[in-house]
């Protein structure tokens, strides 16, 4: 009966296509029980990134224009509003789109070369704050106004040139009357003057005795 135990208990040898060794484990790359069993393997942290040097660029931080600010969308690389609407000048862009409307704008900016952009949008800025102003005439109304002024001018201005004229011929009629005064009272004067001078004594024969007779005595 122990016989027969014995022989249902031993081992029955099978042969398997892998084999373990020491050796062969730790060439193959699996991990050891030493490894495994060592606490400073198991909780080793990796190694910090390298700090920034001076040559890395530093990053930089688009913020987008005060249109797709105010529009809610995202602003791409190439956005055509961006140039001329900044987002340090909100308020432009809120004129212009209150009065004409973001897609008219855009529109217009598209239909235009790129270097009358820049001029188109001031001219919208500047109509639309005319037109929230002056809601019946707008733009128009301002520039009548500024005609008014210049017309204005214009005629103040030759009313004064016209005063200048008529002061400068009463200057010279002035002048003239002066001179013919001065002219006038000189000849007179010379007149008088031939009259007042004595001729008696080179005509008395008296008093030619009279002047000479020291000579002969």
């Amino acid at each position: 009966m122990e016989n027969n135990v014995k022989a249902v208990i031993s081992p029955i040898s099978v042969s398997t296509p892998f084999s373990y060794s020491p050796s062969s484990s730790s060439s193959s790359g699996f991990p050891s029980p030493n490894s495994q069993s060592s606490p400073n393997n198991s909780h080793q942290l990796p190694p910090p990134p390298p700090p920034p040097t001076a040559s890395s660029p530093p990053l930089v931080v688009v913020s987008p224009c005060a249109a797709c600010k105010i529009l809610r969308r995202r602003c791409v690389e190439k956005c055509i509003l961006a140039p001329y609407f900044p987002p340090s000048e909100p308020y432009k862009f809120t004129i212009a789109h209150r009065v004409f409307g973001a897609s008219n704008i855009i529109k217009s900016l598209q239909e235009l070369p790129e270097s009358q952009r820049a001029d188109a949008v001031s001219s919208m800025v500047y109509e639309a704050s005319a037109r929230i102003r002056d809601p019946v005439y707008g733009c128009a109304g301002a520039i009548c106004q500024l005609q008014k002024q210049v017309s204005d001018l214009q005629a103040q201005l030759a009313k004064a040139q016209a005063e200048i004229v008529t002061m400068q011929c009463q200057q010279a009629n002035l002048l003239a009357l002066i001179c013919m005064e001065m002219k006038q009272s000189k000849e007179p004067m010379s007149q008088q003057q031939l009259h007042s001078i004595d001729t008696s004594c080179f005509l008395d024969d008296s008093n030619l005795a009279q002047a000479w007779e020291p000579l002969w005595t």
